[in-house]
């Protein structure tokens, strides 16, 4: 680990006192447990000083703390990863609100569309060991795709590149009822039936068209063309290399008491912890799509291996390079081969994606260049922190001031 970070539990309850103090809120009375590897130096009866990096952390780790407080739902885990190295990890407020679990780094949430990340790069890593090529038509493996309905007289074939960069054109879900509901253990029917419910907004290549269908289409065909089950090919292949021992599909009892329970907080401030417990047991075809769990510090290994950081290796450079480079055609979306593109009015280009299910809300960006992420979960869907600009806006500032070093 970089010597400028060290282990420093009394920071973040320092931080945390002193802004109950100023909001005088009882939401402020939240544990607050897990291990904080932040830059400081302590010196008694000096004031602490902190470099940009470590100042830029500081800040994020107070405005979290403030923001969960003021919220009173659930909790927020967070973590920056710089290489290999998870730098700074910690949790706030409550996991589980009514067995008082305090969330830490090692809290388990659902990551949503995230999920998208990983099959892509199951995708890719199938293409390298010759199971088929990235611009391969998928009805070549997968011949039920062609049962999808208005496709445009004249249109190419949907390839897996298509898929993986929302290039092939299907609306972004199927018109059939209950799709997204169902038991996790018939996905794949789910899928199969979603088909012909599933219609073109475009000819494969025209334009960018997010699709929650098409990437449960790529996961089924990418299991059709290897010939063993989606999730076992996710976790032989990126969760058993990377080391992400606390990542999966299913949820087991195992799991509960990591788990952070999710909350629906209504238009009325009530809340509803039914709904998105009732989806722990499956959401119909959306697997591929929005199927795994998992932590900051599983999500940071993944980071790692998006970055070339890993020791773990899980695909080649050029690979990777591929990977992240934008799919999509000129004026469209910002998108590579599963994550999002993006690059602000200075230049600053970010790689990642975002998550959003019942009761939970992830945000995973990285900048491939300085090898820094930043991971967030949050337990509940309204709150003042926007995961996405949040996490981003520390990237670029983490980033920054790596560079002027």
């Amino acid at each position: 680990m970089p010597q400028r970070f060290l282990k420093h539990k009394r920071f973040g309850w320092i931080a945390l006192f002193s802004l109950c103090l100023v909001l005088n809120s009882n939401s402020c009375k939240q544990p607050e447990r897990s291990t904080v590897l932040i830059a400081v130096e302590v010196t008694v009866g000096k004031e602490i000083k902190q470099n940009p990096f470590q100042a830029a952390i500081s800040r994020f780790e107070a405005q979290l703390a403030q923001d969960v407080a003021e919220d009173g739902v659930g909790s927020i885990s967070a973590g920056v990863v710089v290489g290999n190295d998870v730098v700074w990890a910690k949790g706030f407020g409550w996991a589980d609100i009514e067995k008082q679990t305090p969330a830490d780094e090692e809290t388990i949430y659902r990551t949503g569309s995230i999920s998208k990340s990983f099959t892509a790069v199951l995708m890719v890593q199938m293409v390298e060991k010759g199971y088929f090529k990235l611009d391969d038509p998928v009805e070549k493996y997968f011949p039920e795709i062609n049962n999808l309905a208005d496709r445009p007289e004249g249109a190419k074939p949907i390839t897996f590149r298509h898929l993986a960069s929302h290039t092939s054109g299907l609306s972004r879900e199927p018109n059939l009822k209950d799709a997204a509901s169902g038991p996790i253990s018939q996905w794949e029917d789910k899928i199969l039936a979603s088909i012909p419910k599933t219609s073109y907004l475009s000819p494969p290549e025209e334009r960018y068209s997010y699709s929650n269908i098409g990437f449960g289409i790529l996961g089924l065909a990418v299991s059709r063309a290897v010939g063993k089950p989606f999730m076992d090919l996710v976790q032989e292949h990126i969760f058993s290399p990377l080391a992400m021992t606390s990542s999966f599909f299913i949820l087991t009892e195992n799991h509960i008491p990591h788990l952070a329970m999710g909350y629906v907080k209504r238009g009325d401030g009530t809340l509803n912890a039914e709904f998105p417990a009732k989806e722990h047991a499956g959401r119909g075809y959306k697997v591929p799509n929005g199927g795994i769990y998992s932590t900051v510090g599983d999500l940071a290994k993944f980071v790692a291996a998006m970055t070339g950081s890993s020791s773990a290796r899980i695909f080649s450079e050029e690979t990777r390079n591929e990977i992240l480079s934008r799919q999509t055609p000129e004026g469209g979306g910002g998108y590579g081969l599963g994550f999002t593109i993006r690059t602000d009015e200075e230049g600053f280009t970010s790689a990642g994606h975002g998550g959003s299910v019942a009761g939970y809300n992830a945000s995973m960006v990285f900048h491939p260049e300085s090898k820094i992420g930043v991971v967030v979960f949050r337990n509940y869907n309204r709150g003042k922190t926007n995961l996405g600009r949040s996490t981003r806006d520390l990237l670029k500032e983490l980033a920054s001031a790596e560079a002027s070093k």
